[in-house]
């Protein structure tokens, strides 16, 4: 070859490669907190003073619905304010997060209405204890956790989800996972040792029974009352009873990569990793954000699910620290930046609302929250950002 060519076309690849990580090093972190404080101050400026909370922000409208403490998504708005004030140290946003979060105080002395108090007390008292060690939120926390855990079955070996629905048998979601962590917690933090093996035996019996042979979830898995025997796997959410809904998908990497966080067991490891390959290797959009879900018929025309892709942005960085594979673990990384960069360039709601991000997707099947701002998607973007900014420190 023409040894003059031959130093044009390396010139041209140290050229590419050196654009490539400018553009890559040039993601401003501090910028996309200044970004989310601007946007959550605009948020607060028009919520009713009525102990409601921001949920969600239909397609075509700027305006918030709000929600009461009692409702699923209730403490992840809270939880954003603890971000902020972890991401910014601004104490307005400390003052704001106790505000919002103690509207939720009453979840932890009434029966539990499902499984969803992780999400609703771990999101909001969880980080604020973590961040100011106040002990009276350690105090909801802890009785919290042992209302979360009268739903466990031991004839099953998981938490009920959903008492209100009239499945045919004992109903466990793969979102579940996600309120372990509050168990968990509870267990090393002053609470009945009982709730970290609660929280183990619900994780076993989820991956031996939530997962089809290529470690796609199901949604939703009834079982036996009595015999604790498996039903049947299904959705509720996703496409159909065999495909793979995204943001399911996205709970089980998240979920299984903090079980093992609590319990140093490599087999949650292993699980994490499996379930974890399936969604990278299924994921086909260009900028790493899936469709609502992987089987929906209308692909590519199918709403996209950016609240998945923050999910799973957050889980790969924590999994990433876990995996000794270095190859592995640059490829985690490597998307879980993509990512967190694709939701920053071309997801973020600017002048359009008040919200963090556009285009997450609710309830398709039931005509829900489709292709709009949703306070979860927030959550996760800003703990990917936080946890983004630590791997960078």
């Amino acid at each position: 070859m023409n040894t003059r060519f031959t130093t044009l076309i390396f010139a041209l690849f140290l050229l590419g490669n050196i654009s490539y990580s400018q553009k890559k090093n040039s993601f401003n972190i501090k910028k996309q907190f200044e970004y989310c404080a601007a946007q959550a101050s605009k948020t607060l400026a028009v919520i009713p003073d009525d102990g409601t909370s921001p949920r969600t922000v239909p397609n075509g409208s700027k305006e918030w619905k709000f929600v009461d403490y009692k409702d699923w998504t209730s403490g992840f708005w809270p939880g954003e304010l603890w971000y902020l004030y972890e991401a910014t140290g601004d104490k307005k946003w400390e003052k704001e997060a106790d505000k919002f979060s103690q509207f939720l105080k009453p979840l932890s002395v009434s029966k539990a209405n499902d499984h969803d108090l992780g999400f609703q007390i771990f999101n909001s008292f969880g980080n604020g204890y973590r961040l100011t060690k106040n002990p009276a939120y350690k105090d909801i926390i802890l009785k919290s956790a042992d209302t979360l855990a009268t739903l466990f079955n031991p004839k099953v070996g998981t938490i009920l989800s959903w008492p209100h629905h009239k499945y045919e048998g004992h109903n466990t979601i793969i979102d579940n996972m996600m309120n372990l962590e509050l168990l968990f917690w509870a267990s090393k933090s002053g609470g009945n040792k009982k709730l970290y093996d609660i929280a183990v035996k619900h994780a076993e019996t989820t991956m031996n029974n939530h997962f089809r042979p290529d470690y796609s979830s199901y949604h939703v898995v009834i079982y036996d009352y009595e015999t604790g025997k498996k039903i049947k796997g299904m959705t509720a959410q996703g496409y159909s009873d065999d495909s793979m809904w995204a943001r399911g998908q996205a709970w089980s990497i998240y979920g299984f990569t903090m079980v093992y966080r609590e319990t140093k067991d490599s087999k949650f490891l292993d699980f994490a990793h499996k379930v974890a390959r399936v969604y990278l290797d299924r994921l086909t959009t260009e900028d790493l954000i899936p469709y609502w879900d992987f089987n929906a018929p209308g692909i590519p025309n199918e709403p996209r699910d950016a609240s998945a892709a923050a999910i799973v942005s957050s889980a790969l960085i924590e999994l990433s620290s876990y995996t000794k594979d270095t190859k592995l673990k640059n490829e985690y990384l490597t998307k879980s930046k993509k990512m967190i960069v694709s939701l920053s360039d071309h997801y973020q709601s600017h002048n359009v609302n008040s919200a963090f991000l556009l285009h997450s997707t609710g309830h398709k099947p039931a005509g829900s929250e489709i292709d709009c701002s949703i306070n979860y998607a927030d959550y996760y973007y800003l703990e990917a950002l936080l946890r983004l900014q630590k791997l960078k420190n």
